[in-house]
């Protein structure tokens, strides 16, 4: 019997006019992700069919499962859209599976066929009853649930739901630059904007030597996990060591986790002028250390025009953990090399800064031209499923 995997848009199917658009996103990313399988790729409005070759399913449905835009898919069996062959292939999906009780959906889109959706699923259920003993129909809890999908040219039969991960295509809004850290909070973060179908680069921030080559390789190892969600990610890669010391050296330590952030955002605005990038997205979660109370962020804030997404921002620690954890990211995270924002945390770090002492210390130093040295000397990798360390990577050093 053959099989095809049939997708459902879900959120896709209420944009009306710019539905082509996201389904097409869809089928752009899909046909990406499933370029080494020998698949055949159908869609129409409402349904999307993946052909593929049986050996190569269980593979397959892994890839799905990480593609944005997917509300549930099922796998389903193919037959002739004539009653003798539904019967036939119906029986043929159930014979070998365990169930005492059933129900029979039926949705008929062809609406040529001589009976309508209520009658024919009883036609069916009594089909089934008379060829397969020990067995009775429950309508509101059944062991198995046999759904019909009646179409001009072909019939689909499925016994299985499998929900998508959901959200719209990465692609299907532009580009903005995800503030990657090497903690938990961060990469989550840049999870969730791509599920809204926003299409992200990386940048990090390190302080060699006062960070390390592991701090560096495991930001990338972080990018590797969640690039497989989108098709690449550029990494940025701001070494931000002259900035750090500079405020450490002219700066009130108390204050020094903040005008460092604000240096940052003042290095994402230049970037995503560069980089055509309409916002900045960051792991801030509202209270959890200093530097994310409602007041520094908005002292912190101050330095730039550009929208900052904060995806996390009301998600306490537990559940940020639960969604590393789902994207396989929450071991990496964990591992115990420093990046720039913890390796020089002061004691007391302040909570509630105040706008006018912060720039005031900026004052102290040259930080404008420092900005631009450590924008112009940016080094840039593109990350995709086939990336591997480039052996002269430690040149960075």
């Amino acid at each position: 019997m053959e099989r095809v995997i049939l997708i459902k848009y879900g959120e896709l199917t209420t944009k009306k006019g710019n539905r082509s658009f996201f389904v097409n996103t869809l089928k752009k990313n899909i046909l990406y992700h499933l370029e080494d399988y020998n698949v055949k790729l159908v869609n129409d409005n409402s349904r999307m069919y993946i052909y593929f070759e049986d050996k190569e399913l269980e593979r397959i449905v892994s890839i799905i499962n990480k593609i944005f835009g997917i509300h549930m898919y099922h796998i389903a069996y193919i037959c002739d859209t004539n009653i003798e062959s539904i019967y036939e292939n119906c029986l043929n999906a159930i014979k070998n599976k365990e169930f005492k009780t059933f129900k029979v959906e039926t949705k008929r889109s062809d609406k040529t066929f001589n009976y309508d959706s209520i009658t024919f699923s009883k036609m069916l259920g009594g089909h089934i009853l008379k060829n397969i003993n020990d067995i009775t129909v429950d309508v509101h809890n059944p062991d198995m649930l046999v759904q019909v999908e009646i179409r001009k040219d072909k019939t689909y039969i499925y016994l299985n739901n499998y929900k998508g991960i959901g959200g719209y295509p990465v692609g299907t809004q532009p580009k903005a630059l995800l503030m990657l850290s090497g903690g938990i909070d961060s990469p989550v973060a840049g999870y969730l904007a791509m599920k809204r179908g926003i299409k992200i680069d990386a940048v990090y921030f390190e302080a060699i030597p006062h960070t390390s080559l592991d701090a560096r390789n495991k930001v990338i190892d972080l990018v590797k996990k969640i690039v497989s969600y989108t098709d690449h990610i550029n990494l940025h890669i701001v070494n931000f060591t002259r900035i750090q010391e500079e405020i450490y050296k002219n700066c009130d330590n108390n204050y020094a986790i903040t005008i460092m952030r604000r240096m940052m955002y003042r290095i994402m605005e230049e970037l995503c002028k560069k980089n055509k990038a309409y916002a900045i997205v960051n792991g801030e979660s509202i209270g959890q250390v200093a530097s994310q109370t409602l007041v520094s962020i908005n002292v912190i804030n101050n330095v730039t025009n550009i929208p900052v997404i904060r995806p996390v921002a009301c998600l306490d620690k537990l559940e940020i953990i639960d969604i590393a954890k789902k994207i396989d990211t929450y071991e990496i995270s964990i591992l115990p090399f420093e990046d720039c924002c913890t390796v020089f945390v002061p004691k007391h770090p302040v909570i509630n800064p105040e706008l006018e002492q912060a720039t005031s210390m900026e004052n102290n130093f040259d930080y404008q031209k420092m900005i631009k040295e450590a924008v112009d000397s940016i080094y840039t990798i593109k990350i995709d499923k086939n990336y591997e360390k480039n052996s002269d990577f430690k040149n960075l050093l």
